[in-house]
């Protein structure tokens, strides 16, 4: 029980949930059932054994749990009118013994339902002491579970708002939302390359969108100049980086901090020649030092009202030359090791004309 309160992540708690209530009361499989209001319907989260399973709420044995609020557990799950034998009939798994308890947020709303399969001993039965144990079992998980799921809704949401913020961002310059996102996906293949944990790879793709989200304060005369910008209105272009940190600063939000580092960093040069804040080699974050090369790969692949699609061959030059110079070398070698993947992706995500 304490992997579960010490876990923030949802598929990981659901799966420590069904193990534990299969391991509890010694059953063959445990499944933790959810509920899905907007379509009606319950469904396994896990579920040993087996894919996801959904049917319309209210029925088979957890539907009837669910609704009722009460535990059901019976010897024979063919005897019982309410069992619904179509997924024994789809997999030639035989369900005989089950239990079903339902669980609880910490309103006492019914959120979800643990059903335990097939009895592991000789009697093959579970017992008013299985339905104890897996009472109590259910109810602390439950509780547990719907933080781990108001969290997981409030990082969604996060995301959601990083990704539509991003694509309004690219509006603003007249680029397509697909920009955006190809910079995410090349970002998370190198980030990965380079040795992140998957954790902080996604973390960067998350958030990678919002690189350029300063450009909402760039006038359009400037950010949308098709011919050569002066002085003054290239300082005017450059101050994106310090206008998407000062909108993302001061967040104590995981995702919102690294998208700040990113729209600021974004543009730093591993020899110290780059902008806002001349900042050299480690001394960018690495997430800084990854956006860069995602972005200009991707801006280098696509024509943009001030210049033409360059070919693939002059792109690899230019990499090869801004080695140790505008790019961390470690992640020009990546791009280079993971360039198939890459223009896998760019194709994938193309621009529509």
């Amino acid at each position: 029980m304490a992997k579960i309160t010490g876990e923030t992540r949802l598929e990981n708690v659901l799966v420590y949930m069904a193990n534990m209530g299969r391991e509890l009361i010694v059953a063959d499989r445990c499944t933790v059932w959810l509920i899905d209001e907007a379509k009606q319907e319950v469904y396994t989260t896990v579920a040993h054994g087996v894919r996801e399973i959904r049917i319309p709420a209210g029925t088979g044995l957890v539907g009837h749990a669910i609704a009722s609020g009460e535990p059901i557990i019976i010897e024979d799950a063919y005897l019982d009118p309410r069992h619904n034998p179509d997924n024994d009939r789809k997999t030639g798994y035989v369900s005989k013994s089950i239990i079903t308890i339902p669980f609880r947020n910490n309103d006492g709303t019914v959120i979800g339902a643990y059903q335990a399969i097939n009895k592991m001993t000789e009697t093959a039965k579970f017992t008013s002491k299985d339905m104890e144990l897996l009472s109590l079992a259910a109810s602390y998980a439950g509780k547990s579970l719907e933080s781990v799921m108001l969290h997981q809704e409030i990082v969604d949401t996060q995301r959601e708002i990083i990704a539509t913020m991003g694509e309004i961002g690219e509006m603003r310059s007249k680029e397509t939302g697909n920009h955006v996102k190809r910079v995410a996906e090349y970002s998370y293949v190198l980030a990965l390359a380079l040795g992140l944990s998957p954790k902080e790879a996604e973390l960067l793709r998350t958030v990678s969108p919002m690189h350029d989200i300063g450009k909402v304060g760039i006038p359009d005369a400037v950010l949308n100049k098709p011919g050569k910008l002066t002085d003054e209105e290239y300082e005017i272009i450059k101050s994106h980086t310090r206008i998407g940190r000062q909108l993302l600063k001061g967040s104590r939000r995981e995702l919102l901090r690294a998208a700040s580092i990113v729209a600021e960093q974004h543009h730093e040069k591993w020899d110290g020649g780059g902008y806002p804040n001349g900042l050299k080699g480690e001394e960018i974050h690495v997430y800084g030092r990854i956006t860069a090369v995602a972005d200009v790969f991707d801006a280098l692949s696509a024509e943009r009202v001030y210049k033409a699609a360059w070919p693939l061959e002059r792109i690899e030059r230019l990499f090869r030359e801004e080695r140790g110079k505008h790019f961390d070398p470690a992640v020009v070698d990546a791009f280079f090791a993971k360039l198939p993947q890459l223009l896998d992706i760019r194709e994938r995500l193309t621009d529509k004309g």
